[in-house]
């Protein structure tokens, strides 16, 4: 039998770690960005073009290299940090494994231009799939400049796997903030295409989180330091006030080094219990300062994913420190009960308002609520007529003929019994016909007979159902009305959510919304949909954004039924609002024509079926 096992070729073996560092163009803005900060670089300039499928260019100030170490840069496992494997728990810096530019050189072709600051000539070599084309002695300035250009062009496979230049530009821009965050004392530069997208100086950490998500963070904020001997955590936290379902700024540094951690994250989340409503979260940008010997950081190859040798007793010291903050600035509410030593004062006492009367009540002996005889009417004190007249006014409703206005009342028990059965039991199916008499039951629900019972209808809940599916026909025709703001309304969004918001953009105005770009990240609302009075603008096109980064970028039926609740919720009758025999016709009516009348867009129930059964045991 022949042998059949045999080494790779090293392009091959390059090809398939490539699969594992090289994902997108991201990972390769990641690892040359990061390589520029280990060589001590302070500035970096990055210029992509077709969101990095064409060109990924990354030039630093850093020490460069000299012309062996150009060329033993790219093979594999070649890394200037490691001697010894007990060097793997002593690292400081970002990309040590050598597998980057080996990765990157054997799927695209690429040109290194480096010099070193004592080095009177610098040298270029040129990669093509692992193969070293060129490399001759050039005049440049100090450091390096990286052009990685075709990414993919010798694995077609991957390449068509690539998302949209939107999606793409997205992720690189997500892997530039993440760097940014957590190096502000070396400033960067991102341009696409020609066009400057990020202009970050040098500054100091809570000007460079500004910087990337804008201005208006700055006050939702709270400064977070502690230190004990086995982690320091400093960085920011957001304030309860500042919670939002969608959009929140969530990052967690280790050493230098962007991580996520899903435990950490609930020793964050579990701080805010009670303070927060249910499924919201807030902001926060926390740094840890741990001892490279008990961390991992080898664990995966994007080294976003880390293990802690003392996750527990860090989760403990995470949490008290969060908890700690939001008490030191007043974030937490609290009622001080402790009476014990007070002195008991009067509150009355001596006061001129103890000069003050209850008011006097007058009322009839004689009167008796069920006696329904003759033409009795109680009587009322003068003092509380306005009162009652108030009471009445804003209670009563039009008549079913247009006639005086009434005020709603107990009705009679004799008129529950005449109600006569129309309704199929089964609330998916459209009613008979029209029922002779449906009724009210605390401005919130409207009861009817059916066939197996008595049905229960939430009223609000029906109406939204029903706006729900006129304004979702409404954007489908494209019959929706913008409505001109008269004070536009600002909204930022951070560098990796403006593709999102671009390719979204002609959706957002087929909806009504008119938004023109300000610069910086900062947009103008000059329309809105006509009918979303009551709801926060700047909100609802967050939500949106978000959604279509979370859903990927087509998401026009995401957007128009997100939308067409919000639109529904804010135009729907409120709870309490006393409706007319008509108006409940048209209500039940209309809740029957959609296709299903059941339940709400979101979910929650409308009506309910008291079976007939089940009122007989009532009364056994």
């Amino acid at each position: 039998m022949s042998d059949i096992i045999r080494l790779l070729p090293d392009s091959v073996a390059n090809q398939i770690a490539a699969g594992e560092v090289i994902q997108r163009p991201a990972s390769v803005v990641k690892e040359l960005v990061e390589n520029a900060i280990d060589a001590g670089a302070h500035h970096v300039d990055v210029l992509v073009t077709d969101a990095g499928k064409t060109c990924i260019q990354v030039i630093d100030d850093g020490k460069g290299m000299s012309d062996t170490d150009a060329r033993m840069a790219f093979e594999r496992h070649a890394t200037s940090k490691i001697r010894e494997a007990s060097d793997l728990f002593a690292l400081h810096t970002m990309g040590f494994r050598g597998e980057a530019l080996a990765s990157i050189a054997a799927v695209a072709q690429v040109e290194l231009r480096t010099c070193t600051d004592d080095a009177q000539l610098g040298t270029s070599i040129t990669i093509s799939g692992s193969k070293v084309e060129k490399q001759e002695p050039i005049a440049c300035p100090k450091g390096s400049n990286f052009a990685v250009k075709n990414l993919f062009f010798n694995v077609p496979a991957r390449r068509k796997f690539l998302k949209s230049n939107q999606t793409e530009l997205s992720n690189i821009l997500t892997e530039f903030e993440r760097i940014a965050l957590v190096n502000p004392d070396v400033s960067f530069t991102l341009h696409h295409n020609g066009t400057e997208m990020l202009n970050l100086p040098a500054i100091q950490l809570r000007q460079r989180i500004m910087g990337v998500f804008g201005k208006k963070l700055n006050q939702e904020l709270l400064s977070l330091d502690v230190q004990t001997t086995m982690v320091k955590l400093h960085g920011f936290i957001g304030r309860p006030e500042t919670a939002r379902k969608k959009g929140a700024r969530q990052f967690f540094f280790v050493n230098g080094r962007y991580m996520r951690h899903p435990y950490f994250h609930k020793a964050v989340a579990d701080a805010y219990e009670n303070l927060i409503p249910a499924g919201e979260q807030v902001s926060y940008f926390i740094y840890f300062e741990v001892d490279p010997a008990n961390i991992d950081v080898n664990i995966h190859p994007t080294k976003t994913e880390i293990k802690f040798e003392n996750e527990q007793a860090i989760w403990q010291i995470l949490s008290a420190a969060v908890k700690e903050t939001l008490g030191r600035f007043n974030a937490v509410p609290s009622i001080d009960f402790d009476t014990e030593g007070m002195p008991d004062i009067p509150a009355f006492e001596n006061s001129p308002y103890s000069l003050v009367q209850p008011p006097k009540t007058s009322y009839d002996p004689s009167y008796n609520p069920f006696n329904t005889g003759g033409s009795y009417t109680p009587r009322r004190h003068t003092d509380w007529e306005p009162l009652f007249q108030g009471l009445e006014k804003e209670h009563s409703g039009s008549s079913q003929d247009g006639g005086e206005p009434f005020v709603e009342e107990p009705l009679p028990e004799q008129e529950f019994e005449a109600s006569p059965t129309l309704y199929d039991a089964h609330p998916e199916e459209k009613p008979l016909e029209k029922a002779t008499q449906h009724y009210q039951y605390k401005g919130c629900y409207i009861l009817t007979s059916v066939k197996s019972g008595l049905m229960i209808i939430d009223q609000q809940r029906a109406h939204i159902r029903i706006l729900y599916d006129q304004y979702m026909t409404q954007m489908e025709n494209r019959q929706h009305v913008s409505q001109r703001m008269l004070f536009p309304d600002m909204v930022h969004f951070a560098s990796s959510e403006i593709p999102v918001l671009e390719s979204i953009m002609d959706d957002l105005s087929a909806l009504g919304f008119d938004l023109s770009s300000l610069g910086g990240g900062t947009y103008a609302i000059n329309g809105v949909p006509a009918g979303i009075e009551g709801l926060n603008p700047e909100t609802l096109i967050t939500n949106m954004v978000q959604t279509a980064i979370e859903k990927g970028c087509k998401v026009k039926e995401e957007i128009q039924s997100t939308l067409a609740l919000a639109l529904a919720k804010a135009a729907a009758i409120v709870p309490g609002q006393v409706l007319t025999n008509e108006e409940m016709n048209n209500l039940v009516d209309g809740l029957f024509a959609v296709s299903t009348p059941n339940y709400t867009p979101d979910g929650k129930s409308v009506l309910a079926v008291l079976k007939e059964e089940d009122l007989e045991k009532l009364f056994k």
